[in-house]
């Protein structure tokens, strides 16, 4: 997670944002032009924005494109230093996802695996095992409905 502090965006910084979350590959020359700056300072504006934390241009996979069709969220109960076992869990490949929370789970993880066979795996031999584990429980994915990234853009 970003240590940063928050950064207060402009309409430009989001108007910025909001391109590169639809396409991010376009060209300085035409994503200038749709958020009202020069080309050079457009990009200034995201440079400084990735410098700063406030966003990163990936590419994100289709899970089931790429062979990995188990999805599961796993909810940890934790004996002990939740941090600690947040680092080592956030240490697992198949592990894309790592949240220390409140109420019924200390901990919230996410695995994306091949199939139930490396997910029993990966639950018996490496999750259960880390010390301070002390419950889980697996919420299995049926089917994923909504994922998005578009946050901060005011929308």
């Amino acid at each position: 997670m970003n240590d940063q502090p928050t950064r207060s965006l402009d309409d430009t910084d989001r108007a910025i944002i909001r391109e590169l979350q639809a396409d991010g590959r376009i060209p300085y020359a035409r994503l200038a032009p749709r958020v009202g700056l020069s080309e050079a300072a457009t990009r200034q504006r995201v440079n400084r924005l990735s410098r700063h934390g406030v966003m990163q241009v990936v590419a994100v996979t289709d899970p089931i494109a790429v062979g990995l069709g188990y999805q599961a969220l796993i909810g940890i109960g934790v004996v002990g230093d939740a941090a600690s076992v947040a680092d080592e869990l956030a240490r697992i490949t198949a592990v894309d996802y790592v949240v220390i929370s409140a109420g019924r789970y200390d901990i919230v993880a996410e695995i994306v695996c091949r199939d139930a066979d490396e997910f029993l795996y990966l639950l018996d031999e490496k999750i259960r095992k880390i010390s301070g584990v002390q419950s889980t429980e697996t919420l299995v994915y049926l089917r994923l409905v909504k994922q998005t990234y578009d946050w901060g853009t005011g929308e």
